[in-house]
């Protein structure tokens, strides 16, 4: 939960992001930030990727600085951002020093990018807020999308509890939630099922289910797996699920 509480901060406060590292993640991260209205400081110590984000316009701003250094982070104005996003995935004393010398500087939420769990929890020990595995995170996305398509959308909570968007299998067509019994046959809760473009919350035990509606559930990863999925088309749903910003 503390993910959740985490991100839902930076949704509903934070307007200026500060994105240290280019590659290819951290230029996906500033585009779609910079595509959603916020003030993006995009960063690298390679002055041509430094030149490419500002010639593509997917930045605010953008300098050349090593992050290295906490004299140049400052002297760049990164301190001053609500969130400082270290892309800095393969490079990892770098991607370390970096984390340290932001949250030092009093960098209010730090995300970094890791690339192996000694890495993130090195991260983590260096004070970073939040930390991400976007290539582990693509490649369960994409293992899920291929083995188990009628998953729509997936939040892990922890590596063993998620949250998941998924379709209601056939087997659950017109019956209602008390009929089911999900909680006592699976170990799941249902917290909100599709209704067209809207959702009902927290859905009453006599709600009727129909095949092929959304609904949202709550558990351990491996009663979701137990759910009867079924067969859905992989053409239908493979594009929702793959994020490719990695």
């Amino acid at each position: 939960m503390r993910s959740l509480k985490f991100l839902n901060s930076l949704r509903q406060s934070t307007q200026q992001f500060a994105v240290i590292g280019l590659g290819r993640f951290g230029r996906a991260v500033c585009e779609e930030l910079h595509n959603m209205g916020y003030e993006v400081l995009g960063s690298d110590r390679d002055e041509r990727l430094v030149a490419q984000v500002l010639t593509d316009k997917i930045v605010s701003r953008a300098i050349q600085i090593d992050s290295t250094e906490p004299s140049a982070l400052q002297e760049g104005g990164i301190f001053e951002f609500d969130v400082a996003i270290v892309a800095i995935g393969n490079y990892v004393q770098e991607s370390i020093i970096t984390t340290l010398n932001v949250k030092e500087g009093g960098v209010p939420s730090v995300v970094a990018k890791a690339s192996s769990d000694i890495h993130g929890k090195l991260l983590r020990r260096v004070g970073a807020d939040h930390v991400v595995y976007p290539e582990r995170d693509a490649g369960r996305e994409l293992a899920y999308s291929l083995t188990k398509p009628a998953i729509l959308e997936r939040f892990d909570l922890d590596p063993e509890h998620s949250i998941v968007e998924v379709r209601v299998p056939e087997q659950f067509d017109n019956q209602t939630l008390a009929d089911l019994e999900l909680r006592n046959r699976y170990g799941l809760n249902v917290i909100a099922i599709g209704e067209g473009e809207t959702f009902e919350i927290n859905p009453l035990p006599n709600y009727r289910l129909a095949s092929g509606a959304a609904m949202v559930v709550i558990g351990a990863n491996k009663d979701i797996l137990r759910l009867p999925f079924g067969t859905v088309p992989l053409s239908s749903e493979i594009s929702r699920s793959s994020k490719d910003i990695y």
